[in-house]
């Protein structure tokens, strides 16, 4: 079996993968090395193992996984089954490039728009010649509902994903609406653009909030809530068969 393990901003997400079948998932808001390892060790059938992170984690995280399992610890020197043509790949999410690596396996051949619903939203282009050639980055929902809380003297702090009346008819449906509403029209408006650079563009749509959007875009997307995961377990068996 193969262990992926996806440290986000948020979550720290932990699958195991037989194939490309996911057999387990679990995920932790602050996981500890006691706990990583205690996930593990009650799967005796491991003997890979992936991990991307874009925060620290625990040394003895990284000591277990070297000692225990063929691990790939993912960097921008880590080979892919995808041509990186990032400017600064050093600089690049780890999470982006295993999302467009799993998104490639979907679409074999397509030209695919990635729109990664996290903390932050992220619009991720690779090729149907299999070239990743960057996109962009914006606030997600709930850092938007902080930064209007933080940065102002009097604006509560929501974190409500209902939806939002265009015309809010006091302060807290206010923020909603300009959050919510601005949120979506941005993401709507910013696929159309892609869309008239590759005329038949494949939309994935994935991340924490990606039911949020899923029911609300005008667009026709394909939601893929694991396509990171997805993503890290093809470049893990990627790296396995070029050892072979």
């Amino acid at each position: 079996m193969n262990l992926v393990i996806d440290s986000g901003n948020t979550l720290t997400k932990l699958a195991l993968y037989q194939g490309m079948e996911m057999l387990a998932f679990n995920s932790f808001s602050d996981i500890t090395a006691e706990t990583f390892i205690s996930f593990c060790e009650s799967e005796s059938g491991i003997k890979n193992a992936i991990l991307s992170s874009v925060k620290e984690y625990p040394s003895e995280i990284e000591e277990f996984l070297r000692l225990r399992y063929n691990t790939v610890f993912l960097d921008h020197t880590t080979p892919i089954p995808v041509s990186n043509r990032y400017r600064s790949p050093e600089t690049l999410g780890k999470d982006r490039l295993a999302a467009v690596v799993g998104a490639s396996r979907m679409f074999p051949g397509c030209d695919i728009l990635v729109v990664d619903a996290g903390t932050a939203i992220t619009y991720d282009l690779i090729t149907g010649s299999g070239e990743y050639l960057g996109g962009g980055i914006s606030p997600g929902i709930s850092i938007r509902y902080r930064g209007l809380h933080t940065f102002t003297g009097r604006l509560p702090l929501l974190n409500s994903y209902d939806d939002a009346e265009l015309i809010g008819a006091d302060t807290s449906s206010g923020i909603a609406s300009g959050v919510l509403n601005g949120t979506l029209a941005e993401m709507e408006g910013i696929i159309q653009r892609y869309q008239k650079l590759y005329t038949d563009l494949k939309i994935i749509l994935t991340g924490g909030d990606f039911n949020y959007f899923d029911k609300r875009l005008k667009i026709k997307t394909f939601a893929a809530p694991n396509l990171v995961l997805e993503g890290l377990n093809l470049i893990l068996r990627f790296n396995l068969e070029t050892q072979l």
